[in-house]
């Protein structure tokens, strides 16, 4: 660890509320934190006690920095992250967020050796706030470089180039190299259902406009031409801060660990590389239809899985039993597990017996699954940019999606079983299975990660220097 530098930076770290955001920007906290800097990590009360905890040596280095989120109307009680909410109630989660701004000027106001602000996409305001206060901003994506260029110029975000969903739907010509990369029709209908008065494009133009550095969860390794078109279309440094690979953090979520046993038992006793894992994150919430016609793909299959089948959010009048069809349980016992709630994820896809993620496209997932080698059966669901990273990962060819209706989004269970088999077994998906275990070496190294997080803080020192 060290300690000894001659330059300690107090910074302030100002994540969204999405669980995908909180854990990624605690990751950078602690990188810095060991390299001796101060960390005030803000965020409400509830997402601070789900995190989890600091190895001892740093806790002496990060503060977190509880604020209350305000009421709105629309927003339920209690409810404080995007996790617990469905995608139409996000919105107010969005409107409460903006109202921290009286709090978080009282702590900058009340600690002013602050002089750095790492934040999300969310907080528009804050550019008004850090020159009143002489704070220099750095946002920190945590999306793919693919996902940012998509998003444009400056000018293509503030100033609505692109109007109608169908504008997102074709590949922007500024992502100049071949590639794939454009949203679905249902997936840009879908997102807007989570877009506040505010867009998120003006949101993060907005703050890409008033940043000192924008950093992204990228590396040239991975993504040389996207990280190219960034530069370009931005004229400001863009910084890669590595993929974060959880290995480089330690075990994160002991909660749980006692199931993990029973389960090693269980893919113990399965053949090398013969189960998929099927996780759809912590937020997407299917139609319980959806959600049934997904699970007699996976029966129709006939290859051994796990399937982690998460509650709806607490808002929502259904549970985890309503979206696995009756019977099924039953039918796939002899080599089907199904889990309700949580399960240790990295855990699962670092066994030698899983062979590929059915997975809802999360980056994070992704950066799990690839940096132990595994490839992806992609099945984008949700908003945000999880079809971008199926595109992405599906020209990388370490993954192969799930046909879907280009309009509503519909699809079969014949179309997820075939996918499921060409991924897993079929002689076709040979390159792919290759593709995703050499990727591992980019995607799994500690090294690689360390080197551009320590790049990333010698900027910041620089910067405040």
């Amino acid at each position: 660890m060290d300690f000894s530098i001659k330059n300690q930076l107090h910074i302030a770290v100002f994540p969204w509320l999405a669980y995908g955001h909180i854990v990624p920007f605690l990751r950078v906290s602690q990188f810095l934190a060991q390299k001796g800097h101060r960390i005030y990590y803000v965020s409400t009360p509830k997402n601070i006690t789900r995190l989890p905890a600091l190895p001892p040596n740093l806790r002496s280095n990060v503060s977190f920095i509880p604020l209350v989120l305000p009421q709105v109307d629309g927003l339920p009680p209690g409810v404080e992250s995007t996790s617990e909410l469905p995608i139409q109630k996000v919105p107010f989660l969005k409107k409460a967020y903006d109202k921290l701004e009286t709090q978080l000027v009282e702590f900058l106001k009340s600690s002013p050796q602050v002089k750095l602000i790492i934040h999300d996409f969310c907080p528009y305001w804050l550019p008004h706030v850090a020159t009143q206060l002489d704070i220099n901003l750095v946002y920190f994506s945590i999306l793919s470089a693919s996902t940012n260029a998509f998003f444009g110029s400056l000018s293509d975000m503030l100033g609505k180039t692109r109007r109608s969903p169908e504008d997102f739907t074709v590949v922007p010509v500024w992502m100049d190299y071949p590639n794939n990369i454009a949203f679905k029709l249902h997936e840009m209908v879908s997102h807007q259902e989570c877009e506040d008065t505010i867009s998120d494009s003006e949101r993060h133009g907005t703050l890409i406009l008033n940043c000192k550095i924008l950093a992204v969860r990228s590396c040239y390794e991975l993504e040389p031409e996207a990280l190219r078109v960034l530069n370009k279309i931005h004229q400001k440094p863009i910084v890669p801060l590595g993929l974060l690979p959880p290995s480089l953090f330690g075990t994160e979520d002991e909660v749980g660990d006692e199931n993990w046993e029973a389960l090693k038992k269980w893919l113990d006793s399965k053949q090398e590389k013969s189960v998929f894992y099927v996780a759809l994150g912590s937020e997407v919430c299917l139609s319980q239809e959806l959600m049934h016609e997904l699970a007699y793909g996976i029966e129709k299959s006939e290859l051994p899985f796990i399937w982690v089948v998460r509650n709806p959010p607490l808002v929502e009048e259904r549970s985890a039993e309503d979206m696995i069809p009756p019977g099924l349980e039953e039918r796939v016992s002899e080599r089907g597990l199904i889990l309700r709630g949580w399960a240790h994820q990295l855990k699962i896809l670092a066994h030698s017996s899983v062979g590929g993620f059915l997975t809802h496209c999360g980056w994070s997932s992704v950066i799990e699954s690839l940096g132990v080698g595994k490839p992806l059966i992609l099945f984008p669901v949700g908003s945000s940019d999880l079809g971008l990273v199926a595109r992405l990962m599906q020209w990388k060819k370490v993954g192969l999606e799930i046909e879907r209706d280009n309009v509503d989004g519909s699809f079969t269970n014949e179309l997820v079983a075939g996918s499921i088999k060409r991924v897993m077994v079929d002689q076709e998906g040979e390159q792919l299975r290759a593709n995703a275990h050499a990727m591992k070496e980019i995607v799994g190294s500690v090294e690689l990660s360390n080197k551009y997080l320590y790049e990333f803080t010698q900027l910041l020192e620089n910067l405040t220097g």
